[in-house]
């Protein structure tokens, strides 16, 4: 039985990945949905605390690992997957990840609430990385299928994003050179993982590689 892992995103906990987790459950696969200090370290000190219990969880003959994330959870599962890629690595699913960065980061970075609240990897998520960055995230040459979101809860954060946006990433930012596919669902930021739509269409990229795309 292929396994799952789940990562949330900062500021969240893995109860906010439960009703994706179950889908998966019902679908027949393992999950491993994990908390982890996602506020309290940069991104490459969150791979080290995570790669003991993920070694644990594949540790299952003939069988793949996946990965499904929800925002800083997919640079995350980037940085794992580049320092500790699983022998048979699955595919990866990410919902509305900031695989380029988010512009709101960049306008916060010197703030001090931003900074206290989002901690080292709240830094890390600006559009402008540095090289030392790049090289944790490492290149995407596996089958990674991303699911922006178009719609928002935050207003004011829209108008200073470039649009289509979810209220804290552009769609536009989502994307990642190597991915496999794309889409844009009708979603905002804090809840996509919980959105029908993009249950399905991670159930459906999981099995297939690909998105499911109705014929006009």
């Amino acid at each position: 039985m292929d396994g799952i892992v789940l990562l949330h995103g900062i500021a969240r906990r893995s109860n906010s990945l439960a009703e994706l987790e179950r889908a998966l459950q019902a679908d027949g696969y393992r999950t491993l949905n994990l908390d982890y200090p996602a506020r309290d370290h940069c991104i490459e000190d969150i791979v080290a605390a995570l790669r003991e219990p993920i070694a644990r969880f594949c540790d299952a003959p003939d069988s793949r690992l996946h990965f499904v994330t929800h925002s800083m959870g997919g640079l995350v599962a980037r940085a794992f997957i580049n320092r500790h890629r699983p022998e048979r690595l699955g595919h990866v699913v990410m919902l509305a990840p900031p695989n380029e960065g988010s512009e709101i980061a960049d306008l916060l970075r010197n703030n001090a609430l931003y900074r206290a609240f989002f901690g080292p990897a709240g830094a890390e998520l600006v559009t402008a990385r540095p090289d030392a960055l790049c090289r944790i995230l490492g290149p995407v040459d596996y089958p990674l299928g991303v699911i922006a979101g178009d719609r928002s809860l935050y207003p004011i954060s829209s108008l200073l994003l470039p649009w289509p946006n979810d209220g804290r990433v552009s769609v536009a930012r989502t994307q990642v050179a190597g991915m496999a596919d794309h889409i844009t669902i009708h979603s905002t930021h804090p809840l996509i993982m919980r959105n029908r739509e993009a249950i399905a269409q991670t159930l459906h990229f999981l099995k297939h590689g690909r998105f499911e795309r109705l014929e006009a």
